[in-house]
């Protein structure tokens, strides 16, 4: 079954802090108005641009959204 794009981040958790999709990870966890359930680009996209903190870069977003489109073919 297909996890959300929160869900598979989720796992980068508890890494070493210098690695940016952990800084995501942790940020997007502590965020309690991240859009859960989405597999939407588009909607994660806006989400991260607009109402995101410091550690919610896109580029980190963009790492992981690879890694996430690989796994799940999305």
């Amino acid at each position: 079954m297909k996890k959300s794009f929160y869900h598979f981040a989720l796992t980068f958790r508890g890494g070493e802090w210098s690695d940016e999709k952990v800084r995501f990870a942790e940020s997007m966890f502590l965020d309690h108005a991240f859009p859960k359930m989405s597999d939407s680009f588009d909607e994660l996209t806006n989400y991260i641009e607009f109402q995101s903190d410091e550690y919610m870069t896109i580029g980190a977003f963009d790492q992981l959204w690879n890694l996430y489109e690989n796994k799940f073919s999305v």
